[in-house]
């Protein structure tokens, strides 16, 4: 299985291929994440992992047309990313993007009429959203991630009291 580790920094995934942008990392490859294409054929990866990177780059849009480039057909990418209402999110001053777990269906099935923006199709697997820690224990963690209805609800009136921490995406690529 060939796995890419998107911006790997020092903690690459183990037994995958790291690329980024600083010298000081785990990289195989070093390439600017946001200059694009990637050096790699299309199809060329089983998975593409982009954990805490996707927050940085310069173009959400093109850099997830870019993973989907890489991957093969029925291929994954996993993505981890900050919650917006998360102080995480706004306390580093690389941070770019600021996204909620609704950020990505511009890709999918349900794309609300915006799928034109990109030819890209992704079926989402899964959507994880973690909340601070007294709101994990109270029970608002698991309601947020079993019951679509509350997520839903969760982003458009309680998100900035019951605040996110840390989202995690995963999706089949479809070509």
């Amino acid at each position: 299985m060939r796995i890419l580790d998107v911006g790997c920094g020092i903690r690459k995934y183990p037994g995958s291929l790291g690329i980024d942008n600083n010298p000081a990392s785990k990289a195989d490859v070093l390439c600017d994440l946001d200059h694009l294409p990637y050096p790699f054929r299309d199809s060329s990866f089983d998975e593409i992992r982009v954990i805490h990177v996707i927050e940085h780059v310069s173009n959400v849009i093109g850099a997830m047309e870019e993973f989907h480039r890489l991957a093969r057909p029925g291929g994954k990418i996993v993505l981890a990313t900050p919650h917006y209402t998360d102080f995480s999110s706004f306390c580093d001053p690389t941070h770019r993007w600021h996204l909620n777990s609704y950020s990505f269906r511009y890709f999918g099935d349900d794309n609300a009429g915006f799928g034109y923006y990109s030819p890209v199709r992704l079926r989402e697997i899964f959507v994880r959203v973690r909340l601070l820690a007294i709101w994990r224990y109270l029970g608002f963690e698991l309601l947020v991630n079993h019951w679509p209805r509350f997520r839903k609800f969760w982003e458009h009136y309680l998100c900035f009291v019951v605040r996110g921490k840390v989202m995690e995406f995963e999706f089949e690529v479809r070509k």
